[in-house]
Order: C-alpha cells, then sequence, then structure tokens
C-alpha cells in the first residue's frame, strides 16, 4: 500500500512554487478558493511511473496562463506568445510534478509534460483523483490535481 499525497501537501508544495517562481515580489500569492471559480481553459500535465502511476495536472484560464508565461520567462503579458503559454505551463506543471514525486514511492520516474487546451475531462481513463487545490492567482482560476491510475501496466483493474 502506497502513501499517496494530500490536499495539505499539494497547497505546500504549489504555495512554495508560487512564492519561489511566480511570485517573487509576495504581491500576488495563489490564493485557495471554492472549486466553483475553477476554469480550465488550458491543462498542462505530467505523468509519473513506476512504483507509484499516475498523472499532475495544473489547469488554468487563458488570462492565467499568460500570467504564468510572462512571470516564468520574465516578459510583458502583451508579448505572450502561445508557444510562451505552452512553454511555461509544461514547466509549471513538471516542477509541481517533481515535487509531487518526491512524496511517492520509489523508483518513480517524471514525463516530459504535455500542455493543451480545453478542459480535462475523459482524457484521463482509470483514475482516482488522489487530492486536489482550487485557487486563484491575479483574479484568475488555477487548479491543481494528483490522479492515481487505477489499472497496472497490462490494463486490468488494481
Amino acid at each position: 500500500m502506497t502513501t499517496n499525497p494530500t490536499e495539505d501537501d499539494l497547497k505546500v508544495i504549489a504555495e512554495q512554487v508560487w512564492s519561489s517562481y511566480l511570485d517573487l515580489d509576495g504581491s500576488s500569492p495563489l490564493v485557495p478558493v471554492p472549486a466553483e471559480k475553477h476554469q480550465a481553459d488550458v491543462t498542462a500535465s505530467v505523468s509519473v511511473t513506476g512504483a507509484w502511476r499516475g498523472h499532475v495536472l495544473v489547469s488554468c484560464s487563458d488570462a492565467a496562463s499568460k500570467n504564468v508565461a510572462a512571470a516564468l520567462l520574465g516578459i510583458e503579458f502583451d508579448d505572450v506568445a502561445e508557444e510562451d503559454v505552452a512553454d511555461a505551463l509544461g514547466e509549471l506543471a513538471n516542477i509541481i510534478g517533481g515535487n509531487v514525486k518526491s512524496l511517492l514511492p520509489e523508483p518513480s520516474a517524471l514525463s516530459l509534460p504535455h500542455v493543451h487546451v480545453e478542459g480535462t475531462q475523459g482524457r484521463y481513463p482509470h483514475v482516482t483523483e488522489v487530492c486536489h487545490l482550487d485557487g486563484t492567482w491575479m483574479d484568475e482560476s488555477v487548479t491543481v490535481t494528483v490522479l492515481e491510475s487505477t489499472t497496472d501496466l497490462a490494463g486490468a483493474s488494481a
């Protein structure tokens, strides 16, 4: 039996990542909010394989994804291109995913990030939500979710 990350773990990780990478001056922290404010226009994900299998997703509004790109790349919001959003949101998922992976049993490996537009419904079959964090950043929706695979590599239910 493995120990899964908790919502408290995810909150600590997200707060550390935001303060280290996106809110350097302390003026725009990630603020936890109820789920009804959630908007997932763009999602970046990384997969974890090995002793624990699943996915770490970072979903947010279009505006939040551009704010992430502007903050991580040090460019103006109006100068953010689509490729910048993909690079930055993928890197954010990679950073958060690496922190989540550190809580999981070894050996585990992290995939390269995948970024796609639209919500995540139906894109991750055979998973169970382990924990999630809904929040806002700069008045825009951000959600971080950890999903555990419910099937083994041969496709049989675990």
